[in-house]
Order: structure tokens, then sequence, then C-alpha cells
């Protein structure tokens, strides 16, 4: 190649799942035992029939193939922002509304409005692999705030505060977590609000994994029912796993209508809009899929539980220390890093996980996602794991 690269960009490794998709490379599984693929948080079951019967029409529509406006279709911004009121039990208006192209477009475009380089944002470690390389690309220093196990992997506020200068432009936070699955208590969330409304900064909260929350929990949190809560708070929404739809590639941001309107500026310039078609399937989602939905939350529920049985009936010396909605964080019993034990753990075993090393972690943990997982299969990956630290009993 006779040109040169963006060093900020050739800087950054390879992603991440493409890399873990690399260890299985010549490796051969059988009927008798597949691989099961923990590693990437995509829901197993495919979108709800009637919504799949809605697309295949509405492909046939001429409008389909056209932009929407830069914001998104006025429809879906109405109807998230009247679903959000609901859910949230606060008042949220469509123009502080504009549909991205994926929860992760949602935070590229948040975080190039409100950072330029030479700039910081105050990120929890272990932290989500990809808010990390975007900061990268930015020039964006991504400044640690550490989530320990002693605590449930849910980050103190206290420790953000010590950890505050002039170049924090924002405080960055994802509740149900990934990679750790933690749920960050409201208490948590509204002392980090205020710190960021006194340190005149952003708070943005990825909700991604928000419609995964225990059956039990009444709201995600109470932030939005704050009043004036959009003179700090930023919300991020995907609606990829609650639809079952990721390669239609439709999010939100959520936020003050002067941000939305400085953010729609780098969406014109990025994508123009989301594409028009997972527009559509989002409206159609929130229209008609709400039992669906609340169906879907039991399902993962069911899997947090039966994960969590299935690992104690085998008795190994692998630990959860923290779990929710799509992920378990699971404490591993070797010497070894987990950025070792993850491709044998693969390669051996035929169990697909991520090394918490990917998510900025000390090598003792690996994160499994089980949304693709069905439950009866948990017993098989928990034998799986023992079987693993029996064949390696002198590794640890």
């Amino acid at each position: 190649m006779a040109f040169s690269l963006n060093p900020l960009v050739s800087a950054i490794e390879e992603p991440p799942i493409s890399e873990a998709h690399s260890w299985l490379d010549g490796v051969s599984f059988t009927v008798e035992k597949p691989l099961i693929d923990l590693a990437q948080a995509a829901p197993g079951y495919p979108p709800e029939e009637g919504l799949r019967r809605f697309l295949a029409t509405a492909v046939m529509e001429e409008a389909t193939s056209r932009y929407t406006d830069i914001e998104g279709l006025p429809l879906l911004r109405q109807l998230l922002a009247t679903d959000m009121s609901e859910t949230y039990q606060g008042t949220v208006s469509p123009e502080q509304v504009l549909i991205a192209a994926g929860c992760n477009q949602s935070f590229y475009l948040t975080a190039m409005t409100l950072c330029q380089p030479g700039d910081a944002m105050l990120v929890v470690s272990p932290w989500y692999f990809n808010h990390r390389m975007t900061l990268d690309m930015l020039g964006v220093e991504p400044v640690a705030l550490p989530a320990r196990a002693v605590n449930g992997f849910v980050p103190d506020p206290q420790d953000a505060r010590r950890l505050m200068t002039d170049r924090i432009k924002a405080i960055l936070l994802i509740s149900p977590n990934n990679p750790t699955g933690a749920v960050y208590p409201e208490q948590v969330l509204q002392e980090f609000a205020d710190l960021a409304a006194e340190q005149g900064i952003a708070l943005i909260v990825d909700e991604t994994y928000r419609d995964f929350l225990a059956p039990e929990v009444s709201r995600p949190h109470g932030l939005i029912a704050r009043s004036g809560w959009d003179s700090h708070l930023i919300h991020l929404y995907s609606f990829s796993k609650v639809y079952s739809m990721t390669g239609y590639r439709v999010g939100a941001v959520v936020a003050d209508p002067v941000l939305i309107t400085q953010i729609a500026k780098v969406m014109d310039s990025l994508a123009i809009c989301a594409p028009r078609i997972g527009q559509l399937a989002a409206i159609y989602g929130l229209q008609n899929l709400h039992d669906w939905r609340a169906g879907n939350r039991r399902v993962m529920a069911d899997r947090v539980a039966a994960f969590t049985a299935a690992l104690e009936a085998v008795e190994s010396g692998y630990e959860i220390q923290s779990i929710g909605a799509y992920f378990a964080f699971l404490r591993h019993p070797f010497e070894a890093s987990s950025s070792v034990i993850a491709p044998a753990l693969a390669r051996e075993a035929g169990l697909l996980t991520l090394p918490d090393t990917m998510f900025g972690g000390a090598g003792t943990h690996l994160r499994v996602a089980f949304a693709n997982v069905d439950g009866a299969e948990m017993p098989e990956v928990a034998r799986r794991l023992r079987q693993f630290e029996q064949d390696h009993a002198g590794a640890r």
C-alpha cells in the first residue's frame, strides 16, 4: 500500500468478535459436540412472525427504498417518546429523539458531537470494546472508572468524583452492563446524574439491554422522571435486541433538542439517516409487540436462572461474580490469563466466550453471552466448563 493511514485507526486492535471467530480456524466440531457460541450478544430467536410478514410486504412499497428525515421517521420518534414516557414514568417528546443505525452509531454520533481530540470521557472499566474503540478513533481519552468485583461490578460515584478533570466532557455508563451484566441500582444512577449536573458535563447512559431487566423491575430508573432531565442526561437505545433484528440497524439518541440538532449534522454526514426498513420494523414492534417483548424478558430471566443453577450443580472452580440481562461475568480458576483460556476453551471444549482482556480487564474473567443459547443447553455448557477445568487441573 503506497499511502499512509490514520494512526488513530491503525493503532486499534482487530474487532474482538472477528478475533474470537479466528480461534476456530481449522477446528471441526461434531454433531454430538457442536460449537456453543457464547461470544456475540445477539438473540438466538428470530423476529416475531408478524414482523417478518410486515417487512416482506414493506419492501414492495416504493417509499421503503427512500431516505427518511435525518432525525428519523416522525412516527417512530413519537412512538419511542411515548414508550419511554410510560416506561420511565417521565416526559419525553419526539423532538428529543434521533433515530440512528444501531446503538453503536448512537454512541459514535454522541461522542463526536460532545468531544474534540484531546478531550476525555470517564468510562467504566471493564468497558464495552466498541465504546473504547470509538473514543480512540476520535482522539478522545477513555479515563477508566473501575468497577470492582467486591461491589458486583457497580462503579462508585465517589471514584468518579476523584477522577474528574477539566478535560472530561462526559461520564459513560451501561446498565444492564456489557460485559459484566451488572444492573446499576437506582441510587447509584441518581448520584452519577447529580455529579454530572454539578460538573456541567453529560451523563451518557447506554440502555441497550434495558428490555431484559428482571420481570419484577417496574422501571429501569427514575432519571427521566426528574425535572429538566435532558440538561445533563443522554439516553442511548437499541431496537436490535428487543425485536431480534440486529441486521436492520436501528437505535436512538434521546436528549436535549438542542443537542439533537447538533447530532443531526453528524448524522447527515455519516449516514444521512438510519435505514427506512429498520425504522419501519421498529414502528411495527412498538405498535404490536408489547406482549412478545415481555415474553422475551421472561425468557432471558429464565436463562439467567438456568445458567446459574447449571454452574452451581457441577461444583466447579468458576465463579459468577455478576450476571444480568444477556451476560454473566465468570471468574475462571486458572493462573493463565483469560486471553489464553478463552481460545483454548473454544478449540478444546467448543465453548466460544470472550476474555475480559478484550474489555480492559486483568485476565481473570470470561464474558458469557447466553442470549442465543436455550436454557436447556446450560447444563451442557456447565459440563464442558467443568471438564475443561479437570483437563487443565495442572494450570490452576
